[in-house]
């Protein structure tokens, strides 16, 4: 049996015949958007001193995590530094800020109408599991098209391959508050509002969260696939070094992507676990 069945033809005709001539504006603008965002995220943690964020971090580690990884934080920032990986360090937070910010903004809320909407996740779950499953390299086709090249679409393809671990988790949270509880809260004349807020976000808090840190780490895993669509960073220095065949220069990267991810990890567990 011969079966033809023309998808790319047919993709390439709704992109450029339809998507990009009638939504070409909007997509410009958006770009303009996030570009501006980025740019000033990643000008203001530049122009603080290195030593500041230091102690920053070094503090944050020690009033969330413990002595131990308050040290190794500090080593960890000062090997950054010392490789003069700061400014790409720099680059790489600012994009994953941005991302886990849009992850969040819209996981969250599509998580809590999952949860509350048994249609709503019949339709969410094949959607997810397309997001998960998809080859991460597919994702900068179309934002290569849309957005060009550099931090903008590298912000908007981790962010749909990051998204999906806060959906699920959100949803998973707030599934998993005792009925009873539920119930209790009905019984002393809770509406629907003050049951999500009062008591299945602040129960679900540490579920919720974990899907947050899994969406920042997630979309520090995209840092190097990133860089080759244009995104600045340490992706671009691992990138570098890949190309170039020069096995210091990516073990240098890749060591500093790796020590940020250790540090932006523990910090947001103990986020969730403080909260």
């Amino acid at each position: 049996m011969n079966i033809y069945l023309p998808l790319e033809r047919w993709t390439n005709s709704f992109v450029n015949d339809w998507l990009i001539p009638t939504w070409g504006g909007f997509f410009n603008r958006l770009s303009d958007g996030i570009e501006w965002v980025v740019e000033g995220i990643t000008d203001f943690l530049i122009y603080l001193p290195p030593s500041l964020i230091m102690v920053i971090v070094a503090a944050l580690a020690f009033w969330l995590v413990g002595k131990g990884f308050s040290l190794f934080a500090l080593v960890g920032c000062l090997y950054i530094g010392a490789v003069e990986l700061w400014p790409e360090s720099m680059q790489t937070l600012a994009i994953i800020i941005v991302a886990t910010f849009l992850s969040v903004l819209f996981g969250v809320p599509l998580g809590i109408l999952s949860a509350k909407n048994d249609f709503m996740d019949k339709i969410t779950r094949p959607v997810l599991d397309f997001m998960q499953t998809l080859p991460s390299f597919v994702y900068l086709i179309p934002a290569i098209l849309l957005f060009g090249l550099g931090g903008v679409p590298a912000v908007i393809s981790t962010f749909i391959f990051a998204t999906p671990p806060s959906v699920r988790m959100t949803n998973l949270g707030i599934r998993q508050v005792p009925e009873d509880i539920a119930e209790a809260s009905k019984a002393f004349g809770s509406t629907s509002w003050q049951m999500l807020l009062k008591v299945e976000l602040p129960m679900s808090l540490q579920t919720i969260m974990a899907g947050v840190n899994q969406t920042i780490m997630l979309a520090l895993s995209m840092a190097v696939i990133a860089s080759m669509i244009g995104a600045p960073g340490l992706g671009s220095t691992v990138l570098s070094g890949i190309s170039n065949v020069n096995v210091g220069l990516g073990l240098t990267g890749g060591l500093g992507i790796v020590v940020l991810a250790i540090i932006i990890d523990r910090i947001t567990q103990g986020i969730g676990n403080k909260l």
